[in-house]
């Protein structure tokens, strides 16, 4: 019908694998939002292949998209010190976003990129390279950092503040991988956090329910 605007998705550039490194490779090349216009490159997700917990975050930030890798910047580092705490090994965890660009605005003299948050429209598009990073990880527990983590796999009616740091059943969807979802606050909320000190032992606190299941 004239008029009529076609719905746009990741879908037709994943491919049928699971291979990360096929997979890492083909999303080099995802058209699927237009957020690939602006940002560096695609930042895919990064681990082991049999990982046993998958982290989820929200999108690249402005030093992940530099570089091309997950969680490098000051949010990755701090979630590396609260996973040590809560004693989940660090090397059985997968990395990734519900969103593979980075989105940001510039500032007024236009030097500093400014994180914004990605839109559901572009959350919906991206989420078939999260179900083929799921179906080639097949994590038993995904942690939810922050409420776009959460409406990317559970919905935009899944609220973090009803369930975090609680153990729930993942949807029947998956298969059973994963077989739990964990949510919690995105590291980088912390960061911003008036009182730190207390955000950050909240976030070891709800990430402590991991080790539990595993």
């Amino acid at each position: 019908m004239a008029g009529t605007r076609v719905k746009r998705d990741a879908s037709e550039f994943v491919p049928d694998s699971t291979e990360l490194s096929r997979l890492r490779e083909a999303s080099r090349s995802c058209r699927g939002c237009d957020l690939y216009q602006d940002a560096t490159q695609t930042v895919f997700g990064g681990g082991p292949k049999r990982a046993k917990v998958l982290m989820l975050g929200e999108q690249p930030g402005d030093r992940e998209d530099r570089e091309g890798e997950p969680f490098v910047g000051p949010a990755g580092k701090l979630l590396d010190r609260a996973l040590v705490e809560a004693g989940i090994d660090r090397g059985e965890v997968y990395v990734t976003n519900a969103v593979k660009h980075f989105k940001f605005t510039r500032s007024e003299r236009g030097k500093q990129r400014i994180h914004k948050k990605p839109s559901r429209g572009e959350i919906v598009a991206c989420r078939p390279w999260l179900v083929a990073e799921l179906n080639a990880v097949r994590p038993r527990l995904v942690v939810l950092l922050g409420a776009t983590a959460a409406s990317a796999l559970m919905g935009p009616s899944f609220k973090v503040t009803e369930h975090r740091g609680t153990l729930v059943e993942a949807p029947e969807e998956f298969g059973g991988h994963p077989e739990q979802i964990l949510s919690t606050v995105h590291p980088s909320s912390v960061l911003r956090a008036p009182d730190r000190d207390s955000a950050y032992a909240a976030l070891v606190a709800d990430l402590k329910a991991a080790p539990a299941m595993l």
